[in-house]
């Protein structure tokens, strides 16, 4: 046995206790104590080593939290540093234009994210004086913004002590202290997010919290299937996720395009080509003039210095 190994059956024991408090007393005082131990104790080893983790920078935040919405980590870090170089602040991103924001989030899937985060750079530089808000109710009200993303900017950019749930989270909590449930309200585990937080350094504790998830998802059926919420996403080959990407590629490589073009590009036919274009349109990525689309370029080009 390696001594990764060892530490990994050092964790499952532990969470056993966890869970044998947890049977006996619900997720008392005492269970609350040892769940907190045992994502403690793991993070204890060196932890996962990612760049957002090394910055306490709001728009450096709130750019990797919206990154990493349904995107693989690995995806995230090669791209996350140039999206940072190119627009090296939410003044920088909101006078860009969206076709440079939209060239450079290329391979991330999920476009409309990249359009709701530089209509967010525009409110906080309009709305906000350029500074990012420490408040989740008030980032929540920027465009893209859920309760996910806000506590994200919240707990990591300010240390303030808000409930925060994304998927490996979601893990170790349903794993450790519901472990026979199934079909979890949400709701079920964001108290239970809420009552476990160390609101001393809400950070430290997510970014363990995290780390353990991750393993566990490695090491067993994720238990993230068990939540309510939980949507198996379907097959990406021949989706119409796949048509938009390959449609918005298409524009902004083009530069201006008819949908019997997008047509022969994209060996579709027209009335594919045509309903494409305009839920592109209808959804603010692009727009038509005169029968022709092209990206919908709202900013002006931003220049450091």
């Amino acid at each position: 046995m390696t001594g990764s190994d060892e530490l990994w059956a050092d964790t499952e024991r532990a969470i056993e206790d966890v869970r044998t408090v947890v049977a006996a007393e619900g997720v008392s005082g005492r269970a609350v104590e040892r769940f907190r131990a045992v994502v403690f104790s793991y993070h204890a080893t060196p932890g996962r080593t990612m760049p957002w983790r090394e910055t306490c920078d709001p728009y450096e935040v709130l750019v990797s939290e919206v990154m990493l919405q349904q995107t693989q980590v690995a995806r995230v870090m090669e791209r996350y540093p140039r999206f940072l170089d190119a627009f090296f602040d939410v003044g920088a991103l909101a006078r860009a234009p969206l076709s440079e924001v939209l060239g450079l989030w290329r391979g991330l899937g999920y476009n409309r994210r990249a359009v709701a985060l530089h209509a967010a750079a525009a409110a906080i530089v309009d709305d906000h004086g350029g500074r990012i808000p420490d408040d989740v109710d008030v980032l929540q009200q920027l465009p893209g913004v859920g309760p996910a993303t806000a506590a994200g900017v919240a707990a990591f950019a300010y240390g303030r002590p808000s409930v925060y749930v994304e998927t490996n989270v979601r893990t170790v909590v349903l794993h450790c202290l519901m472990p026979d449930a199934t079909d979890v309200p949400e709701t079920r585990v964001r108290e239970l997010v809420a009552l476990t937080l160390d609101e001393r350094d809400p950070r430290t504790w997510y970014y363990a919290l995290m780390d353990l998830g991750a393993e566990l998802k490695r090491r067993h059926p994720n238990p993230s299937r068990r939540s309510r919420g939980h949507r198996a996403q379907g097959p990406f080959e021949g989706s119409n996720r796949q048509l938009r990407g390959r449609t918005l590629r298409a524009v902004l490589d083009g530069g201006v395009l008819t949908p019997d073009e997008l047509a022969g590009r994209l060996s579709v036919t027209e009335i594919e080509a045509v309903r494409v274009l305009s839920e592109l349109a209808g959804e603010g990525f692009i727009v038509e003039e005169e029968g022709s689309y092209r990206v919908a370029d709202r900013g002006r080009g931003a220049t450091r210095g």
